[in-house]
């Protein structure tokens, strides 16, 4: 039997994701996508299960980058290749990733059906196991891929829809979805879920004359498609709860979720978009329901109004900390009941009203040093109820630190000018030298003055003022990097793109990808 190669797809975004699955008729090329990653730490997870010969990774990603995945992946599975996908401004990190044993390299822009396949053909050429198969030949996609296909929303062909039709005897359908819920203790990877066992004998054993069809799905979750008849539904749902609960006890981390039940085939994409994703959004919320199931989901609450952050913002200025974080605090409560609530929404509101805070409390060094870390925690919370947890940290940490950091009787009454001057003025080419001019003092001494009541120099302050500017445009997401670094001051983009990187960890275009989903 013909050999297909296998190809794993690692990237943090779902739309390249998509595009690169359905750019090329795989199997009829003689290539099977045997999985999705949104990480590198979800790729490494799913090798030894999936063993793809080749995988396409981006290089900027969160929680473990392409460059650090393929020096794990050459030194652990040194046979296996590696094709890395990177935009123009990335390329110095793709040249560093050739001394680690990629095999090539598709630019973005670029990314063509023609040219991703020439790739992947010089690529598999490099394999030693495929080379004494004989030459693959074209046959028709399988279920599995022509149904993933299906609920991605493309339109198939009328003889694939009914050869796909033939493999389901059955009037009722639904999705169940089956995963991991957060991350192993030291980094560790979970087990694949057991749907190929246990599960799906359990469930054979329950429903005899049951169809089931596994859909490859990104990182640890396992998706089946099932088919019964209409009599069927409620047994279904009664042995999945005894399921649950079985592995509530035996493998905690375990979580199941049941889409509403369709007729035909042709209403596939709708429940998989309107159901079982919405389920995979609301299981945030529900971080304790081993099995969520979408016709017994509770009640949902009313939408809550928009958060007055003028109001906020105004309480901040007059110290009124206890008020401000009170109301805040009933706020997220009240998000977090509201589980239709987009969870990148939910996460950009708290990183939000961090942000906010430490530019108002600019002058306490232990806020803003540790500001880009909690944004990075809010990003990876695997619950509504964690990210609170560390708004909460931080809101505590905040009334502490404000208090300890209150001005002493006869500080110099200028300072809060001169930040306020930097504030109004930091897009403007600022010097030590014209400030002092400015308000007629030694430059000499304003930089001891600054220093003494700032704890860093002048240099820096502005630059912590320019960073956080660009870092809300970039949030913003409206202005084009190469133009934000002029709009905060900086005339040479370069030094700009240096500065941002040292102060927040991350390059601006990396920033807005990690924390805003953009490029």
């Amino acid at each position: 039997m013909n050999e297909l190669c296998r190809v794993l797809i690692v990237d943090d975004e779902i739309l390249v994701r998509q595009g690169i699955k359905y750019v090329l008729d795989w199997e009829r090329e003689g290539f099977q996508i045997v999985g999705e990653a949104s990480n590198g730490q979800e790729a490494l997870g799913a090798l030894h299960t999936l063993k793809p010969h080749i995988l396409i990774t981006d290089i900027v990603m969160p929680v473990m980058d392409g460059e650090e995945l393929t020096r794990i992946v050459k030194r652990d599975y040194p046979a296996m290749e590696v094709i890395v996908l990177s935009s123009f401004s990335e390329f110095d990190y793709v040249r560093s990733t050739f001394q680690n044993g990629v095999a090539d390299y598709i630019l973005k822009p670029r990314l063509a059906a023609g040219a991703l396949l020439q790739v992947l053909q010089k690529t598999r050429d490099r394999i030693p196991a495929l080379q004494a198969k004989p030459a693959f030949k074209e046959q028709r996609q399988s279920p599995e891929s022509l149904l993933s296909r299906l609920i991605s929303g493309y339109e198939l062909q009328a003889e694939d829809a009914g050869f796909l039709a033939q493999q389901f005897p059955h009037g009722q359908f639904c999705f169940l979805g089956c995963g991991y819920a957060g991350t192993l203790p030291h980094g560790e990877q979970p087990a694949e879920p057991p749907f190929r066992t246990a599960i799906a004998e359990a469930l054979s054993r329950r429903l005899p004359g049951m169809v089931q069809l596994l859909i490859p799905a990104a990182g640890q979750n396992r998706l089946l498609l099932i088919n019964l008849e209409a009599a069927q539904w409620g047994e279904a749902v009664l042995a999945l709860q005894e399921l649950a609960r079985t592995y509530a006890g035996n493998e905690p981390g375990l979580r199941f979720s049941l889409s509403r039940a369709f007729g035909g085939i042709s209403g596939a994409a709708a429940v998989y978009q309107d159901s079982y994703l919405k389920l995979q959004q609301y299981r945030f919320y529900f971080p304790g329901e081993v099995l969520l199931v979408h016709d017994e989901l509770p009640p949902l609450a009313a939408e809550p109004p928009k958060f007055n952050l003028g109001q906020f913002t105004e309480q901040l200025k007059r110290l009124q900390l206890e008020e401000a974080f009170a109301e805040l605090r009933r706020h997220v409560a009240e998000l977090r009941s509201y589980y239709d609530n987009d969870v990148f929404q939910y996460k950009s509101f708290l990183g939000n009203i961090i942000f906010n805070v430490t530019n108002q409390f600019g002058h306490i060094k232990a806020l803003e040093d540790e500001k880009y870390d909690l944004f990075r925690s809010i990003d990876e919370a695997p619950h509504a109820e964690a990210a609170a947890g560390l708004l909460d940290a931080f809101l505590d940490r905040v009334m502490e630190e404000s208090f300890l950091a209150a001005p002493a009787a006869g500080s110099h009454a200028n300072m809060k000018k001169l930040l306020e001057y930097i504030e109004e003025h930091y897009a403007e080419p600022l010097s030590l030298t014209e400030l002092a001019r400015h308000f007629h003092f030694n430059p000499s001494y304003l930089s001891s003055l600054f220093t003494a009541h700032n704890q860093e120099g002048f240099k820096e302050h502005l630059n912590t003022v320019r960073t956080d500017r660009a870092a809300e445009l970039l949030r913003a997401g409206e202005a084009p990097i190469s133009e934000i670094s002029s709009m905060v001051g900086y005339g040479d983009h370069s030094y700009f793109c240096k500065v941002f990187k040292k102060y927040t960890g991350l390059s601006p275009s990396g920033y807005r990808r990690q924390f805003y989903g953009q490029e």
